[in-house]
């Protein structure tokens, strides 16, 4: 029988359903088995954003994902002769498998999608990278060579995460927010986006950009620095142009040592040379 999404909801809200000296309902497998096709289908998600335009994390979203982690078990998986395409993990997570009616681009090479994850039409893979569990990825998003998508990892459309991006992914507490990256974004090479940090439509990361919830980033254009809160994530604005940076250490030895810290720095904010020079040749898609 098919749930409700507010039938799945509520049995993946129950307060025992993580509690490992509770038994695990009779049902426990075919509501996990509904779960994760309504998660690769893109009908459930992670996270949300509210008319306000803040992210939220959905916890009963991500309290099914970690259901699944309690009732899987650990099988060998892929090639029975060995190699490279054989795998030992939770059965509850293979790797996900694709068809053409979805559209989506997988080059040979290496590259994985796991189980839960969502990918819309037009995706492109370039091998080798990794998807994990619940994370969403856009229309027409790149995910180059060696990159990451976290669990949960929030990625928009015309997205392009460049070779080595990592962009974190959380699924405990269930109620942090996973790392978002709006529409648009270009996310240069070796770029780090961790512990729920924001980046808004249009958005430009030069390469080796590393952004945390504890990284100030300076504004040169609007004379400001971008902060996390308590209650807010770190966000990079919409359109800003981020570069590595580094600002003199002005403690007293540390400066008479010479020393700086690296820090990003907003140079400019996206502009049309900046989309020229960002641009992707449509078919190469």
């Amino acid at each position: 029988m098919r749930l409700s999404t507010e039938e799945l909801e509520a049995r993946l809200s129950h307060p025992d359903l993580l509690n490992s000296n509770v038994p695990l309902p009779m049902d426990a497998a075919a509501t996990f088995e509904q779960f994760l096709v309504r998660l690769e289908a893109g009908e459930l998600r992670a996270a949300q954003r509210d008319a306000n335009g803040q992210w939220h994390a959905v916890p009963w979203v991500k309290r099914g994902i970690l259901l699944g982690f309690r009732i899987g078990r650990i099988v060998e998986m892929g090639s029975e002769s060995g190699g490279l395409n054989h795998f030992l993990d939770k059965h509850t997570f293979p790797v996900r498998e694709f068809r053409l009616e979805h559209s989506v681009r997988i080059v040979p090479g290496g590259s994985a999608v796991r189980r839960g994850a969502y990918l819309a039409p037009g995706v492109v893979c370039m091998p080798p990278m990794y998807i994990n569990v619940g994370a969403f990825v856009g229309a027409g998003t790149m995910v180059d060579s060696h990159a990451l998508v976290g669990s949960c990892a929030q990625i928009g459309e015309r997205v392009h995460l460049s070779a080595a991006a990592q962009i974190g992914g959380v699924l405990e507490p269930v109620n942090a927010a996973p790392v978002v990256i709006e529409d648009d974004v270009i996310v240069g090479g070796n770029c780090g986006v961790y512990e729920g940090t924001v980046v808004r439509e249009r958005a430009v990361l030069g390469a080796g950009v590393i952004l945390t919830r504890g990284t100030p980033v300076y504004d040169l254009v609007n004379e400001t620095v971008h902060r996390a809160s308590e209650t807010s994530p770190l966000i990079i604005p919409a359109g800003a142009v981020v570069v590595p940076g580094a600002r003199q250490v002005t403690a007293e030895w540390g400066a008479s040592q010479h020393l700086s810290i690296q820090t990003p720095v907003i140079v400019k904010y996206r502009d049309g040379k900046t989309d020229a020079a960002t641009s992707l040749e449509a078919w190469l898609r």
